[in-house]
């Protein structure tokens, strides 16, 4: 599982997750890691790949009293922060949850969506033929459309009860 979101947020989830016994790690989707700051028109800005030790004594040098003790459980949930666009092209989550939708926009944003679609034919001559026949008779369906992700449901259960075919499909990102 993953968390991805603004820190204060994604920080409380994190935390119980672990606490829960799921396998969490926490990406970062901007630019830089923002931290709270004094006002939410001033959050503390850190490069990705700054030294957390560094980021802690910037916070305490700032305001000792904005920054108590407790900051220390961020430095301890997270030991690193890695930036989402990096991490995400290994494909080993399973679930990603976001907290804000320009957050979710920024995960889905360099992802690849996918249809993927099983029909199944048999292994012969003619079953061969009327597949490929099925295969662009539902393509042709597919290609109609403005938008398959919005359709596909109506595009499968047409096509099933036409040509009495059973479909397996399902959206997937890489």
């Amino acid at each position: 599982m993953v968390c991805s979101s603004n820190q204060n947020r994604s920080m409380e989830a994190h935390s119980l997750l672990k606490r829960q016994g799921f396998d969490v790690a926490s990406y970062g989707t901007g630019a830089h890691i923002k931290l709270p700051g004094p006002s939410l028109r001033e959050p503390n800005v850190y490069d990705f790949g700054t030294p957390y030790k560094q980021m802690f004594d910037d916070l305490r040098r700032k305001d000792p009293e904005l920054y108590p003790p407790p900051l220390n459980l961020f430095f301890s949930r997270f030991c690193s922060i890695g930036r989402w666009q990096d991490n995400a092209a290994d494909g080993s989550f399973d679930v990603v949850l976001t907290f804000e939708e320009k957050v979710f926009d920024m995960v889905i944003d360099g992802w690849k969506c996918v249809l993927i679609i099983n029909l199944e034919v048999k292994d012969n001559h003619e079953e061969a033929a009327v597949g490929a026949r099925l295969a662009l008779d539902l393509c042709q369906e597919i290609e109609a459309v403005d938008s398959w992700e919005e359709s596909i449901d109506d595009i499968v259960s047409g096509f099933e009860k036409q040509k009495r075919r059973k479909l397996m499909y399902s959206i997937s990102f890489y």
